[in-house]
């Protein structure tokens, strides 16, 4: 049994296919197929069921995988060790971003980045929540930037910064005439929101939980705040934007922003791992850059977190 052979046989039991399998593991297919097979007939048991299509694994196959991932995991870890007492930074390194994040944040920091630590191979994904939860898990990313706190016993959150929100208020809104708006202003049903999965919009329900029906004209599926940002223009109604969203938006747009009185309502961003992660050094880098990075660019203090996990009204 070889580790080569793990690694096999955890990719055909993503993939559930032999020849995509192999595409990802650089190997032809004959190859990949015929280790597999080794290792079948050295544990002298099915690990697939090749009549199904696509390919399942076999009961004895399901737990052969779990021990298969906490194996290939730990070899992959002797490497991170030794780089971790050289101090050594550099390697593969696969981050997952949110798209609400993303678009503001990665600008900000990916140059400064590549250029102090040259020698690491950054692998940049754009990642809902909870793909980023299952690939920490999975082992298919190092690390991840999201929205926080996730509740979440097998991951480990260290804060990067507070995000505040801004309201995007259009001329014939109630609250527009006003300077600064507080959080009692606000009413779900006149709140445009982005489509269901992403955590912003979570936040922005939990926001309002005690304010309004949540029962709107007309639906709207959009993952982008310049979708809400024009719809609003058009007198849909107001959104909410995180503050680094606003910094790219022409002087035209500016006098739609409100700001929220103190204490102001924002969204925590942390830098996210698997509590079971070596590549400390890694994330401690990143971490480091960003943190002088966003320092200059966000300065409030006086916020209240809230929260991106789905919470019922009353709870």
């Amino acid at each position: 049994m070889t580790i080569t052979q793990l690694k096999y046989v955890l990719a055909v039991a993503e993939h559930q296919n032999f020849t995509v399998a192999s595409e990802h593991c650089f190997v032809t297919q004959p190859t990949l197929s015929m280790q597999i097979q080794k290792l079948e007939e050295e544990l002298d048991t099915q690990i697939f069921n090749r009549k199904k299509k696509p390919i399942q694994l076999t009961e004895i196959g399901k737990k052969i995988i779990e021990q298969a991932k906490i194996i290939v995991d730990e070899s992959n870890r002797i490497t991170d060790i030794v780089d971790q007492q050289k101090g050594f930074i550099g390697g593969d390194f696969r981050l997952g971003i949110i798209p609400t994040i993303m678009p503001t944040l990665l600008p900000l920091f990916l140059k400064t980045f590549i250029k102090k630590y040259p020698k690491v191979n950054l692998k940049i994904e754009e990642l809902t929540t909870e793909d980023i939860i299952k690939k920490l898990a999975d082992g298919h990313i190092d690390v991840g930037i999201a929205a926080t706190p996730l509740e979440n016993e097998m991951i480990k959150e260290r804060v990067l910064y507070y995000e505040p929100f801004i309201g995007f208020i259009p001329t014939e809104h109630r609250l527009f005439s006003k300077n600064t708006i507080d959080i009692d202003n606000l009413n779900i049903d006149d709140i445009l929101l982005l489509e269901d999965g992403h955590c912003f919009k979570e936040s922005i329900i939990n926001l309002c939980s005690t304010f309004g029906t949540e029962n709107q004209q007309f639906i709207l599926h959009s993952g982008s705040f310049n979708t809400l940002i024009k719809l609003s223009k058009e007198g849909l109604g107001m959104t909410l934007l995180p503050y680094l969203q606003t910094l790219d938006l022409n002087e035209d747009d500016k006098i739609y922003l409100r700001e929220f009185n103190d204490p102001v309502p924002a969204r925590e961003v942390s830098i996210i791992y698997h509590k079971s992660q070596l590549k400390i050094q890694l994330i401690e880098a990143l971490k480091t850059v960003i943190d002088g990075i966003v320092r200059g660019v966000i300065a409030f203090n006086d916020v209240k977190i809230i929260s991106p996990i789905h919470q019922k009204k009353g709870a």
